[in-house]
């Protein structure tokens, strides 16, 4: 018996739609909105007074809004706390139940919100006025009453959002991420936040690695081959395999460097002397090895053998043999 047509409704298929086109037509209408934040910040001096008066803070900067404004504040807030600026997350609904009591006196708040004049943050401003402390209004509507309360105004002024239909949060959002970025970045450079500050922020990880490993923090865990100017072949050979890094160092009279011998060397040997019971150390060695220090970042060691092609390093320290610092120790660490 032949089965009973199915009386279920068949989905439309989806209409073609050209997705590069429309990713390029929303990338192209976000930048646009970003390059107009640039171009407000010339009409007032509120963000540079707004600079200024973080810069001379004793308390804490309190970023808060609500919907997708509170997770843009929340990405602000990371930001800042990364680049030296103590900073905290306070959503803008929960501030009104409770969460309020985490403003000090001598904080300052930065409220996001597009419109500036959802339900929210008009129950929430007059509760910070009564605080006391600064507030900054981050908004596209430089007319709302956000904006009218606020200490100072970082005006991004969005016309549309990409949204197809102006109403989910995307080009807003992505103006006020990129006046929050330039906020963090221009206190930075006031306070000379450096490499080495951010390092003593960011310990985990690729990245703090790559800021804080210095070479002999793994130079020192690797065994030292080294051998003298007149040793024997045989002794070159068990100096490079027993100490498996791939090379040996070849120090001189006084134990100052005097170059270098590796596996590859040694392989090339074998096509170029015939008379190898009497063959020295010397005789093979490659002088002028890439060096290294020890208090040199190990990012920059594997940068120097990415440069030469090489799989070691012979590192130094006051200018004397030191060890070797082999990439499987980088790939050890991630920093390949």
């Amino acid at each position: 018996m032949p089965a009973p047509a199915s009386t279920e409704p068949t989905a439309a298929p989806a209409p073609l739609i050209d997705v590069l086109a429309i990713a390029r037509q929303v990338l192209h209408e976000e930048a646009d909105a970003v390059r107009a934040v640039a171009d407000a910040l010339a009409a007032t001096p509120d963000f540079g007074q707004c600079v200024q008066a973080i810069l001379q803070l004793r308390g804490r900067v309190v970023v808060t809004g609500i919907g997708k404004s509170a997770h843009i504040a929340g990405k602000i807030v990371a930001t800042l706390n990364s680049t030296g600026t103590p900073a905290l997350f306070m959503h803008a609904a929960d501030a009104i139940h409770g969460d309020l009591g985490m403003i000090q006196p001598e904080d300052f708040v930065v409220a996001i919100s597009k419109s500036g004049d959802t339900p929210e943050i008009k129950v929430l401003v007059p509760l910070l006025r009564r605080k006391g402390v600064p507030l900054a209004a981050l908004v596209s509507n430089a007319d709302s009453y956000l904006a009218r309360q606020a200490t100072f105004v970082l005006h991004a002024p969005v016309q549309k959002e990409a949204c197809p239909n102006n109403l989910a949060p995307t080009t807003s959002t992505t103006a006020a991420l990129a006046l929050g970025d330039a906020l963090a970045v221009c206190l930075l450079e006031s306070r000379q936040f450096s490499a080495a500050d951010f390092a003593r922020l960011h310990p985990g990880g690729t990245l703090g690695k790559r800021l804080y490993l210095k070479v002999g923090d793994l130079s020192r865990q690797n065994q030292r081959p080294q051998v003298q100017e007149g040793a024997a072949l045989k002794e070159v050979l068990l100096e490079i395999s027993g100490k498996r890094l791939g090379a040996t160092a070849v120090l001189d009279a006084a134990g100052q460097l005097a170059g270098i011998i590796t596996d590859g060397d040694l392989r090339r040997m074998l096509g170029s002397f015939s008379d190898l019971e009497n063959l020295r150390a010397r005789d093979i060695l490659t002088p002028h090895p890439a060096t290294i220090d020890v208090d040199d970042f190990a990012a920059e060691a594997l940068a120097r053998m990415q440069h030469r092609n090489i799989t070691q390093l012979v590192v130094t320290e006051d200018g004397a043999f030191a060890g070797f610092i082999h990439l499987h120790d980088l790939l050890r660490e991630g920093l390949v």
